[in-house]
């Protein structure tokens, strides 16, 4: 009984998303904090940085094309083993180019995967256990920061800043493709249907914007990941400068807290309605920026941990809550391709414009002389936390629904 609980569903379930996401977080993290040391700045670090943008934006057109000929479990194995070698080999090359190409192939396998894990989960469970076995995610991307901890202190090793997360994340990868082999058969959903780009990116949704506040929802969802980006794209840069010795360590608190606030969620929604949590969710992202700010001008990091630590409430709270929103105002037929849309104005077109801005706000307020660079945090700080400001007030005022408890969990 007990060798056949092991091998059971949830168990296999749950070990797939435990793998998938620490692949991912072991080398995601600290990669800022890499290009700086590899002396990679400007317009190429964007670039680099927005190799997960550019794979958020394409990967439903090559989901969509490979859905059509593979079963779930065994394109999950296939992009997994791409993404292991294309990894591998961004941890190779010292050729800030090269890394670009690499990353951006690995991304372009890997980013489909977060849709097929959660399709392959959620054929083989049933509804109520999906969000147990989807946390375990979380906990792989917390334990990847293990590794570093276990680099610098059993193999006196320098981890964060350099190319060895690379060559874990890859291992990961391979041993991932492997497991995905053994997971349930999952029939391809797509054989012989038709559709189209359009469809795959959602962007029949963009009717819906016929709506005053579907519109406004969407265009602050993409402007929010300005400020965004900040912290999810450059952070262990500003840790890095900061002297932090276990950088990856240090922002998996956030994914830790994560775990504990996405749990709110539904009693924030059901008590205070949907249009008050997501504002929450953008109070969170100003108290990060101006935490940050006060711990640059007062040199206290205490308040650093407290920017880190309201990252469960920003995702939680505003971004999902804002996929719940869509899933209540968009029809039937466009529920799913309405997600997917989102998907593609955050983390891939929103993102990847923010990357750019932010770097060019880095570029603006650091110099380097010789080989030291010297940044004005204080400042960059400042600027994104007027930016969070100047989303937040707006948001308040344009965006309202019909009945502020009507868009709740269940209805």
């Amino acid at each position: 009984m007990i060798y056949k609980n092991l091998f059971s569903n949830p168990v296999k379930l749950s070990l797939m998303m435990f793998f998938q996401y620490m692949m991912f977080a072991v080398w995601w993290v600290p990669l800022a904090a890499y290009l700086t040391n590899m002396g990679v700045d400007g317009v190429r670090k964007s670039l680099v940085l927005s190799s997960m943008a550019i794979g958020c934006m394409a990967s439903p057109i090559i989901g969509m094309i490979a859905d059509r000929y593979f079963d779930g479990q065994k394109l999950l194995a296939a992009l997994n083993l791409f993404t292991a070698a294309m990894l591998l080999s961004a941890g190779l090359t010292n050729n800030p180019d090269l890394l670009f190409v690499f990353l951006l192939l690995a991304m372009l396998c890997y980013m489909p995967t977060w849709g097929l894990t959660s399709t392959i989960a959620m054929t083989h469970s049933r509804s109520d256990q999906f969000s147990r076995i989807r946390v375990f995610g979380s906990v792989g991307w917390v334990v990847s920061g293990i590794f570093s901890l276990v680099v610098v202190k059993i193999y006196n090793l320098q981890f964060d800043g350099t190319n060895l997360p690379f060559y874990y994340a890859s291992a990961i990868g391979f041993l991932a493709a492997i497991f995905n082999l053994y997971l349930p058969k999952t029939p391809s959903t797509g054989k012989g249907k038709k559709t189209s780009v359009i469809d795959a990116l959602g962007l029949r949704t963009v009717r819906l914007m016929k709506d005053r506040n579907f519109a406004i929802f969407i265009i602050f969802s993409f402007l929010s990941m300005i400020p965004f980006s900040m912290y999810w794209s450059y952070c262990s840069e500003f840790l890095l400068d900061r002297k932090f010795e276990y950088i990856s360590i240090t922002m998996n608190f956030g994914q830790l807290a994560e775990m504990l606030f996405l749990l709110t969620v539904p009693f924030s929604i059901r008590k205070a309605g949907l249009r008050v949590t997501m504002i929450l969710g953008l109070v969170a992202l100003l108290v990060r920026y101006v935490a940050f700010y006060t711990g640059s001008v007062a040199d206290m990091p205490v308040f650093y941990l407290v920017g880190i630590l309201v990252h469960g409430i920003i995702f939680g709270y505003f971004y999902l809550g804002g996929q719940i929103y869509i899933d209540q105002k968009a029809p039937q037929e466009l529920k799913a391709q309405a997600q997917g849309f989102i998907f593609f104005v955050t983390f891939g077109l929103g993102l990847l414009v923010g990357n750019f801005i932010s770097g060019q706000l880095i570029s603006n307020y650091s110099q380097t002389a010789g080989l030291v660079r010297t940044y004005d945090w204080n400042s960059i700080w400042a600027v994104t936390s007027a930016m969070a400001f100047a989303l937040l007030l707006p948001f308040f005022i344009l965006f309202r629904t019909e009945n502020p408890k009507k868009i709740m969990l269940g209805k």
